[in-house]
Formats: C-alpha cells, structure tokens, sequence
C-alpha cells in the first residue's frame, strides 16, 4: 500500500474516532474527554494535509521546481505541529474553566469504552503507519503516525485518570488530566514543528546513512584516487550527496567517467533513494571554499 492510501486510511480512522470520543464526552461530559476528541479533530486536519503535500511531493521536476517537491512534506509536519499547539491551548482553557466550576460526570462507563475503542483504532493504524513511513522514509507519514501515538498514550492517561475519578470521586482530576493532555500534545506539537524546520534547512542525513556512504567510498579509494569535500541533505524521501573525486591528471576522460559512473551506481545501491553528484578534479588540484560567510 502507497503512502497515499496511509493518509487515506488515517482520514477516514480520524473522522471514526472524532465520532467515538464525541459521543463519549457526550454522554460523559468529561472535560478530559472532550480534550481527547478536540485531538482528534487535529488528527485529521493533519492527514488532510500531510495528503495534499505528498501529491505536490510526488510531482515530477518542472523548470520553476528543477529540484523536484520533495520539501513539501516538511510543511505537513510543519502544519500538523501548529494544529497540535492551538489543540492545546484550547483544551487548557477548557479545563481551566472545569477546573474553577467542577461538574458531576454523567455516564461514565459509557465513555471510557468508546474511548478505548477509538484508542484501539489509533494504536493499530498508528503501527502500521509508522511501519510504512520507515520504509518510505516519508517525513509526513512519520509526523502523522507519531501523532497518532501520542494520542493512544494520552487516551489511555485520561482513562486510567478517570477510573480514579469514579473511584475517589475526585472531581477536580478531570480538568488535571486534560491540562496534563495539553502538556503533552504541546511536546510533540514542538518535536514536529522542530523537524519540519530541519529539514527545510537542509539537514545533513542520518549518522548511520552517511556511514554508508563512507563506507562504499572507501571500497573505491586507494593511492591514485581519494575523495574529499562529502556533503549530505534530505528532501522528504529523497536523500543527496555531493563529494569530489581526485583521480590522476593524465587519466582520459572516459576512463574518468566511467569510474565517476562505478562510484554513483555503488552510492545509490548501498543507499536507497540516493542522488549521487560527483565533480572531477586531477589529484594535485584543490577546490576551495569560502567558509567564512556568505556576503549578504
């Protein structure tokens, strides 16, 4: 199944579980609940979004856009973690005014289960999304897999929390728990809106990947060819490299070239999802670069 379809799965996961946590709030009246299912409404805001930049992402090159869309999924989870803050300060508002004006739960029993059905529904759509997004390496798959996460840990906090309530009679820890829901949703809201900001700016990839590539670099060095100047970036699923290779002056240029070609066939087979560019140089020729700072 494609990312796309994910999303697709997630959209229609997220309006169930709105219609899940609605009704349990609703026969309920538990502020905490009503937090859990005002998440949900990010949720599929999110997969709304985090679908539309996967299309613009997996658009062909065009001359505005040489490069290729790929960015366009860290806007999704740029988006999805702004959601998640506005999700929270209105949870807080809400629970603040339960907090100074306490209200008897009604049919508590009721809720809690169509809770744990709609937690349920998260947890296994959260798995297998999480699952694809690690194959795919899909930034917006991972944002609105995680977020589900976040939700089956919070619903299962706000349950836990009110069976207390029905035990204790406490009021009061209604509108602490969805406070602590808040808090939490707040965290992952900045752990996303963190990444989307990392990758925009060109992120170097993962310590394990460019140790791939070192790796099969290695595997082509020796005392007439060594490369320098390694560099690596993310765009959504595509991964990047840009190295020089140094190969002796005398050497043709289709002998160089087909090496080049040997190297950028290797890089892209040990790496999945790799462009590969490698520039030419003669052995004793240095390419220098102005690390100072750019003028303005």
């Amino acid at each position: 199944m494609q990312v796309a379809s994910y999303l697709k799965l997630s959209i229609a996961v997220a309006l169930a579980t709105i219609a899940l946590k609605t009704g349990a709030w609703w026969v309920s009246g538990s502020v905490s609940l009503l937090s859990d299912a005002l998440e949900s409404l990010v949720n599929l805001a999110g997969a709304m979004f985090a679908l539309a930049m996967v299309t613009i992402a997996g658009r062909p090159p065009d001359d505005d856009h040489p490069y290729g869309h790929h960015k366009a999924e860290y806007f999704s989870a740029g988006f999805e973690g702004v959601l998640i803050f506005v999700a929270a300060l209105a949870i807080i508002v809400a629970a603040v005014d339960r907090l100074l004006r306490p209200q008897a739960l009604e049919d508590l029993g009721l809720g809690l289960v169509l809770s744990a059905l709609s937690s349920a529904l998260n947890g296994a759509l959260a798995w297998a999304m999480l699952k694809k997004a690690r194959e795919a390496r899909s930034v917006a798959l991972e944002g609105d897999a995680r977020h589900l996460f976040t939700d089956v840990w919070t619903s299962a906090g706000v349950i836990a929390g009110l069976l207390l309530v029905k035990l204790t009679g406490w009021l009061w820890l209604d509108p602490v728990l969805a406070i602590a829901v808040a808090l939490n949703i707040l965290r992952e809201g900045a752990r996303l809106v963190r990444r989307a900001a990392d990758g925009l700016m060109d992120q170097a990839l993962e310590p394990e990947v460019r140790a791939q590539i070192e790796a099969t670099l290695a595997g082509f060095a020796h005392q007439a060819i060594r490369f320098d100047h390694v560099s690596t970036r993310r765009a959504g699923q595509r991964r990047f490299v840009d190295l020089h290779m140094h190969m002796p002056a005398g050497w043709s240029l289709g002998r160089a070239a087909a090496l080049r070609t040997s190297v950028e066939q290797a890089l892209m087979s040990a790496v999945p999802g790799l462009r590969a560019s490698i520039q030419l140089l003669p052995m004793d020729v240095e390419a220098h670069f102005d690390d100072l700072r750019d003028p303005l």
